[in-house]
């Protein structure tokens, strides 16, 4: 059952466009990540699904509640830590934690339960007494995840949850999101790697505002790798160990690399319908007596597959915006090429001119002709 439903989310501030026709579902008791580098509009989605910024438009779905037309039925269903967490350094673990009851609306009866249920979740029942300001970066955030779960939300949204933690916090954090995800449906924003393939069993890759891909960590291998690759190293000549591989049905493709180990030769060898030849190619190579010195199954990392699908993204972007750029030129073109260049135009303004003043003259000059023959004829007729 979908907790959470997109559906074609755009924010736009002016003529940029931050999310454009965003579209995806969250189902129930899984913790999904939300991978992007920096700028790609995590953050802005984010805010969009938790109510605090407005969609231009499309719709966001929280248990059914559409976060527009029914926002506190909505927005009670959420936990929200934004990057920077929504703490008051001037109260202590307790009041804080008291305040947000409060707001949540919590009935007075559980409250001191359920404050005293988070603080041991997340473990800032050493500090409960202490101001908030003297805490270190990982207590903040500690705090700040214990209003976020405060209530029992359905879902719990973090946004870059571990940014400025040490590695000790961080993993220590991880523990923690692994825990919440037994309870509750978590999606958490971050642009490091590690973070979201650590503790996420679905991610979700976001670039340019666009949804590029959505799948499991490892159904996001398939979406870039058709075909195995071997990686061996085999005592021989290229010329020799193509000629073994010629009788391999499933190679597809030999690629030599670099080898530094004396008379040898390290070769990239792909394979059709993900075929693992590494027993039959074993044994063909003892057949002919060529030794091998490595093998390796080589695989996508997950960074392989972030920076691949990003950067596709990026071009197709590039592209566009190329194309764009090109239209407007011969817009701007044809527009031009309707009016006359300035100095031309000058020039067959000058022209029109001299022509205007050429006939002015000559019409000047017909008439003082004319008239000068009138007066003849008015002179000759008096004599007459």
């Amino acid at each position: 059952m979908a907790v959470v439903e997109v559906k074609n989310l755009t924010k736009r501030y002016g003529r940029h466009t931050a999310v454009e026709n965003l579209s995806f579902s969250v189902e129930q008791g899984q913790i999904y990540g939300f991978l992007g580098p920096n700028g790609a509009g995590k953050s802005t989605t984010m805010n969009m699904m938790t109510g605090y910024l407005a969609p231009s438009d499309g719709e966001v779905l929280i248990s059914g509640h559409d976060m527009m037309r029914e926002p506190e039925e909505a927005k009670q269903c959420i936990g929200y830590l934004p990057e920077v967490p929504p703490v008051y350094p001037d109260m202590t673990v307790s009041e804080y934690l008291r305040f947000a009851a409060e707001l949540k609306r919590i009935p007075k009866a559980d409250r001191k339960e359920q404050i005293l249920k988070v603080m041991e979740l997340t473990k800032v029942t050493g500090v409960s007494e202490r101001l908030i300001r003297n805490l270190s970066k990982g207590y903040r955030q500690r705090v700040g995840l214990a209003q976020a779960i405060l209530g029992g939300p359905d879902v719990i949204i973090l946004d870059e949850p571990m940014v400025g933690l040490d590695p000790r916090q961080i993993i220590e954090m991880r523990d923690l999101i692994r825990d919440l995800g037994k309870k509750h449906t978590v999606i958490l924003s971050s642009h490091i790697l590690s973070e979201v393939s650590a503790v996420c069993d679905h991610i979700m890759i976001i670039s340019g505002g666009k949804l590029v891909a959505s799948d499991s960590p490892e159904g996001l291998q398939g979406l870039i790798q058709s075909s195995l690759v071997l990686e061996a190293t085999v005592k021989a000549s290229l010329k020799d160990l193509r000629a073994v591989l010629d009788t391999i049905e499933a190679v597809t493709g030999v690629e030599e690399k670099p080898c530094h180990m004396p008379d040898c030769v390290t070769v990239l060898i792909r394979t059709k319908d993900n075929a693992d030849i590494r027993e039959e190619l074993s044994m063909k190579l003892y057949e002919n007596r060529l030794p091998i010195m490595g093998m390796n199954l080589l695989e996508h990392s997950l960074e392989d597959i972030f920076l691949e699908l990003t950067e596709r993204e990026a071009e197709a972007s590039e592209k566009k915006n190329d194309s764009e750029s090109d239209a407007g030129c011969i817009d701007r073109d044809a527009r031009e090429g309707l009016e006359t260049h300035p100095e031309e135009k000058t020039k067959e303004n000058s022209r029109e001119t001299d022509e205007i003043s050429e006939t002015d003259r000559k019409e000047a000059s017909d008439t003082t002709e004319n008239s000068g023959e009138k007066k003849e004829e008015n002179e000759h007729d008096r004599d007459l």
